[in-house]
């Protein structure tokens, strides 16, 4: 399974879904950056590596993630193996992101003793999600019953990620359809959106209630629209539940999408 320690985010709605990143040439003004890590995981059919790599100053800290490489640098994956210590410059023009210039710096092996995580497959259509208790940025307590008789639209994301791909996206996007549900008056009373952090050490109610303001600004903040947390194994059984696997390494999360 292939593990990103984004800022993993994982939105549940396919017309929410997020496409993979394009990767044109560089753009005057681009914002770039040097990447130093371990290569984990390459995949050369679309033209991706996962790195686990050190802190990048000034945009984020060490992470386990992927990256894409542009058309004209997809060889350079060929000559890439898991184990390999890298250099690379990351390319940051907007809300894309890729990788160039990567370098072998230090050959190396993969871990013959790791083993993958198994893969969860969720709960199957008509299934009832488990009745976990939240709680949410107001430091409310919630739980999903809360919303019987609601379409609910539900994703996870953690507050610290710093790549305009994922968690913010998610967001945006979510900003995007609370904007369009709130203008609709039948639409808004039939309708939530909740947004689970699933770094329960970090996202603290306080947390979310500033992270999540500056999304909604069509309707009374977090009327319509909530983000919560909840104890780790609140927020475990419900991300087992739809099939998010995560965990904690080096101070950071590695996921699944």
């Amino acid at each position: 399974m292939l593990r990103a320690r984004h800022c993993a985010c994982l939105l549940l709605l396919s017309f929410l879904a997020v496409a993979g990143c394009a990767a044109p040439r560089p753009e005057s003004g681009a914002k770039s950056y040097p990447l130093e890590g371990t290569v984990v995981e390459v995949d050369p059919a679309n033209r991706k590596i996962t790195i686990n790599h050190r802190e990048i100053p000034g945009f984020m800290p060490a992470m386990i993630m992927p990256f894409v490489v542009r058309a004209e640098d997809a060889a350079l994956l060929d000559i890439v193996s898991p184990g390999d210590q890298v250099t690379a410059r990351l390319v940051v023009p907007d809300t894309r992101y890729w990788l160039e210039e990567l370098v072998v710096v230090k050959p190396g092996t993969p871990d013959p003793n790791a083993t993958a995580r198994p893969l969860l497959h969720g709960l199957h259509p008509g299934e009832a999600l488990p009745e976990v208790a939240l709680v949410n940025q107001a430091g409310e307590a919630v739980h999903l019953s809360d919303y019987r008789g609601r379409a609910l639209a539900l994703t996870f994301i953690f507050t610290r990620c710093p790549l305009p791909d994922f968690c913010p996206r998610m967001m945006n996007r979510f900003a995007e359809v609370h904007d369009a549900l709130v203008a609709d008056r039948e639409l808004l009373s039939r309708t939530h959106l909740l947004t689970v952090s699933f770094d329960t050490e970090h996202d603290t109610p306080e947390v979310l209630l500033a992270y999540g303001r500056p999304f909604q600004k069509t309707a009374s903040p977090f009327s319509h629209w909530e983000l919560a947390t909840g104890t780790e194994e609140a927020v475990r059984a419900l991300a087992s539940a739809l099939a998010l696997d995560y965990y904690k390494e080096e101070g950071s999360f590695a996921h699944n999408l």
